[in-house]
């Protein structure tokens, strides 16, 4: 998969709004420390340090679609009680949440407690319904749905057994989705998927998809077929399993099946991770994506979060420095997105630092690259690094060009001393980078005229300069490769 594509994809998760339907919980985290055995039982003695709560369940999938930027809708219901209100102002300070609740009187609102010790849990408890939805709050439900459908492209149905999807309630939301053209996504439970029939995707584990066929889920092979199994008996257009440190698989009625292998590199809480799978799949197709570019990101997303502790989220500048540096052993924390770039450049003011920037394709990095960057560096405290995506060079260079991928150029240009961070764009100009990110001085080669350098009215409008850099005589990247092919060259000269 084209990476510079897909980070492109991750910029515009933003166009997209996603509805959430599902078992809403929440998750708390009791941390402590444990250093002896209770004299009354052979148990250990927790002496708990402090406590945190999270929206859990599918309240976790939407924060995973708030942390990469998608619009969310929600759809849910909590018990008249204490979790419930909780769980309610957790919601309401993020107003980007569009949340429809409906309170059930004598329904316990789901309540996950995890006991940790020295970062691993050691118990946990469990408070919660799970009987089926009486016929007014399901009325409610439905109705809260239909409404909400309308401003979403994709729905996603999270289920966690805890009674909202039961009893005929999937298939009934899944039939209005459909009328509506929006296809819905579905984290399962349970063994019969027969429920879900209709839906354009399910992504259960290994387990869940053994359990679901009774068949064989060991090796590619034997994933496919019980997946096949699953679209065939059950009515579901796609299925993507999901398998641990094997990657995912997908499968789609007709189709050949695709794997992805898995990008973490280091596991040390898969909590959640379901979540973050589901999220980013609908994120990335209410964005316009395809189901295989859709798990591609979701890929990188998942190896993201099972190196965090607890019901963790994948942040949108992550999967894009994650994309970006997946083929280097070296990730450079330099490389940014334009939103977290303006965070970083905020703070920076704030402690009185000057902003310069410079930009270019930056291919094949020769002498007159590192005497334009030392040159910039030295009219400013930080130096931000404007560089051309993978499409925009093939625009302006030729179909031949850039010799080295973006990943591989953004990455040259952070390891260099004097660069502070890059960010790279996808216009064939910096025009969009320099307004939202205000340097104070914007550096380019003398070859240009400062009234030529793109961007320098905005700066020297808002008070900023324009610094015209010496050239280093005698290179280019154009001649370098001229000089790397000279019989091609010739040949095409004749």
């Amino acid at each position: 998969m084209n990476r510079s594509h897909l980070a492109q994809l991750v910029e515009r998760l933003a166009e997209g709004r996603v509805l959430c339907v599902g078992d809403i919980m929440l998750d708390r985290f009791v941390q402590g420390d444990v250093n002896r055995v209770s004299p009354e039982a052979p148990i250990p003695v927790l002496r708990a340090r402090g406590e945190t709560s999270y929206l859990g369940g599918a309240g976790n999938v939407v924060r995973n679609l708030l942390a990469l930027g998608a619009g969310a809708s929600f759809v849910g219901v909590i018990g008249d009680d204490e979790a419930g209100d909780e769980l309610r102002d957790a919601i309401s300070r993020s107003p980007a949440i569009d949340a429809r609740l409906t309170v059930a009187a004598g329904r316990e609102t789901a309540v996950k407690t995890r006991f940790l010790a020295a970062g691993q849990q050691v118990l946990r408890v469990d408070r919660e319904t799970t009987d089926a939805l009486d016929a007014s709050t399901r009325a409610a439900v439905l109705d809260s749905f239909s409404a909400a459908l309308a401003d979403c492209a994709v729905v996603v149905m999270s289920d966690y057994g805890k009674g909202l999807l039961a009893a005929g309630v999937a298939e009934d939301l899944i039939a209005r989705a459909n009328a509506a053209g929006k296809p819905v996504l579905v984290d399962p439970k349970g063994t019969d998927y027969a429920c879900y029939r209709g839906a354009a995707l399910v992504t259960p584990n290994l387990k869940e998809l053994a359990d679901a066929t009774r068949l064989p889920v060991d090796g590619d092979d034997a994933v496919t077929r019980a997946a096949t199994h699953l679209i065939e008996s059950c009515g579901i257009e796609a299925v993507l399993a999901t398998r641990s440190r094997d990657g995912m698989t997908l499968v789609r009625a007709g189709d050949e099946a695709v794997h992805h292998q898995a990008q973490a590199r280091e596991v040390y809480d898969v909590s959640g991770a379901g979540d973050t799978v589901i999220s980013t799949l609908a994120a990335a197709m209410a964005a316009g994506a395809s189901d295989v570019e859709a798990m591609e990101l979701a890929n990188v997303a998942a190896g993201i979060v099972v190196g965090k502790a607890g019901t963790a989220v994948a942040h949108a500048a992550e999967v894009v420095d994650a994309l970006h540096h997946q083929d280097l052993s070296r990730a450079e924390a330099k490389v940014l997105t334009l939103d977290a770039a303006m965070e970083r450049v905020e703070i920076w003011r704030r402690r009185g630092r000057s902003v310069g920037f410079t930009n270019g394709c930056f291919d094949l990095l020769h002498p007159g690259h590192v005497s334009l960057i030392a040159q910039a560096a030295a009219q400013c405290d930080r130096l931000i690094v404007g560089l051309n995506s993978d499409d925009p060079v093939k625009r302006l260079k030729g179909e031949d060009r850039p010799v080295q991928s973006e990943s591989a150029r953004a990455a040259v240009m952070a390891s260099l001393a004097d660069v502070d961070m890059v960010v790279i764009f996808h216009e064939d100009t910096p025009l969009r980078l320099i307004e939202a990110l205000r340097p104070d001085v914007l550096v380019k080669g003398a070859d240009y005229t400062v009234e030529q350098v793109v961007g320098g009215d905005v700066v020297t409008g808002y008070g900023g300069r324009v610094v015209l850099a010496d050239l280093a005589e005698g290179h280019s990247t154009t001649g370098t490769i001229r000089r790397l092919r000279p019989t091609a060259d010739t040949a095409e000269g004749e």
